[in-house]
């Protein structure tokens, strides 16, 4: 049996990342006016009940995807889609998350909103380059359902952190 590395759990990693990233930032900035937190419930606002929610399901998702890589009965992940994952996350997901978090805690959220629309029409770009070029013909039910998961439940999640942002 091969040795386990880092480099093999890499993606499970950093599939935490933003909502271990999310809940400690939430903790040491609980007492910014923005995020308007409370000590009677409902104690936040719905949004963030929301994005923990279909962060849960998105992560949910991502595991059992991984796992299911992991299983040598089901067919391993090409270096190239590796590669295009690697890509949407680190030049798509990570720039989203910093841009997000600043334009919550900014007076002036507005001023973020052009480069959060630039990015997230890369990372749709991405994902859907990675969705549609390696996963729409060789994908069964079971995985296809896990990248749903993902997919849709990050997207969900995006689209209540924006509206916390900008519309609340």
């Amino acid at each position: 049996m091969k040795k386990k590395t880092l480099r093999d759990h890499l993606s499970l990693i950093l599939l935490f990342l933003p909502a271990i990233l999310f809940g400690i930032l939430l903790l040491l900035y609980r007492t910014h006016l923005k995020l308007r937190f409370s000590t009677h419930f409902p104690y936040a606002s719905w949004q963030f009940y929301a994005i923990a929610l279909f962060g849960t399901i998105a992560t949910a998702g991502g595991v059992l995807d991984w796992r299911y890589h992991r299983n040598p009965l089901n067919m391993k992940i090409p270096k190239k889609e590796r590669a295009a994952e690697a890509l949407a996350l680190g030049t798509g997901g990570i720039p989203m998350f910093l841009l997000m978090w600043f334009a919550m805690l900014s007076a002036h959220p507005a001023n973020f909103l052009l480069p959060i629309i630039i990015v997230l029409i890369y990372t749709v770009v991405e994902i859907s380059y990675d969705e549609f070029v390696f996963h729409i013909k060789r994908c069964g039910r079971q995985e296809n359902r896990y990248h749903r998961m993902l997919v849709f439940g990050n997207g969900l999640a995006w689209i209540c952190w924006f509206h916390f942002i900008y519309c609340a």
